[in-house]
């Protein structure tokens, strides 16, 4: 990913900020993490409809931390208000240069680190959208840009039309990666990863696959459980699919190998995507420190997945 050295383990606020932790709480998970070695932390202008990014940024202002040891992140293309009109959402100049307006204010910044573009946007000329983040890195509010969940041909064009033009190019890609989300990040866009191509980089996120990969949801759902919240019923019909069952069945296999190694499911399941060269960082999310503390074991994880227990997991996958 270009040249910024970005933690392995890196810590969002997708989910989590405004729905299930306030400035308080939020403060707790992301010093702990920060304290343990992790300088990347990553939002959107639609997660809690930019509530997410006011928490953070209260968070920042009040850590004191030097601005040159952590790395930020948002993202544009949903909107930060429900029902965003027009011109509120997508990746035209104009919603991509406010958003990051709005972005900064929100966290309170003067710039940031990486910038987004949440999804593709069939709407927009790509050359469009080049042209403006382009533009916010030459005016200095954001240092690199990306995209997230676009598929590698139009990464590719990005790039080319960057390049063609003398523009700044799309360095990072932020998918979903996990033992259950895994074509993408390994096939659709594995020529895309060599340097003389693009030397992509990613921050992939849901390595739990939404929780379901804890094991947690192993033997039903436990009590307090993010799906049994308000704001989760779209999670919670997606568990209760047939799709969502299967894996679960999974997990519990996947769990036994867990078991043999002596550590958590979670755990084996943030290691596995780290064994993935490339994967430039691992989002992590957390409701409680002890989750952040839990998760960040992970990096002790890696090297006892050597080829017999990928094998396994293999094979665990293929056979449910």
């Amino acid at each position: 990913m270009s040249g910024l050295k970005v933690s392995e383990l890196s810590f969002g606020s997708w989910v989590s900020f405004h729905n299930q932790l306030g400035t308080d709480a939020a403060r707790d998970c992301m010093h702990a993490a920060y304290d343990a070695g992790v300088n990347f932390f990553d939002n959107a202008e639609a997660y809690a409809n930019g509530r997410s990014e006011e928490i953070m940024g209260a968070v920042l202002k009040q850590g004191g931390w030097r601005r040159d040891s952590y790395i930020v992140s948002s993202k544009v293309f949903f909107g930060a208000v429900d029902d965003p009109a027009p011109t509120q959402r997508g990746l035209s100049r104009k919603h991509v240069v406010e958003a990051c307006e709005q972005a900064l204010q929100r966290l309170q910044l003067e710039y940031l680190d990486l910038y987004f573009c949440h999804r593709p946007d069939p709407e927009t000329p790509i050359e469009e959208t080049v042209r403006a983040m382009d533009d916010l890195i030459r005016q200095g509010k954001i240092l690199y840009w990306g995209t997230s969940e676009w598929p590698a041909a139009d990464i590719e064009q990005a790039y080319l039309i960057a390049r063609e033009l003398r523009l700044t190019p799309p360095t990072m890609e932020q998918p979903q990666y996990n033992l259950f989300q895994r074509e993408r990040v390994e096939e659709e866009y594995a020529q895309l990863y060599n340097p003389d191509r693009i030397g992509l980089g990613t921050t992939i996120w849901s390595p739990l696959a939404s929780g379901m990969l804890t094991g947690k949801y192993n033997d039903g759902v436990p009590a307090g459980a993010r799906i049994t919240l308000p704001n989760f019923a779209w999670l919670r019909e997606i568990f209760e699919s047939e799709l969502g069952q299967k894996r679960i069945g999974i997990t519990r296999e996947l769990t036994k190998i867990a078991d043999g190694l002596g550590v958590s499911m979670a755990g084996m399941a943030i290691a596995w995507c780290l064994k993935n060269p490339n994967v430039s960082t691992v989002i992590l999310g957390a409701s409680r420190v002890e989750q952040v503390r839990e998760n960040l074991k992970a990096l002790e994880i890696v090297d006892r997945l050597d080829e017999g227990v990928l094998k396994k997991i293999d094979a665990t996958l293929a056979a449910g």
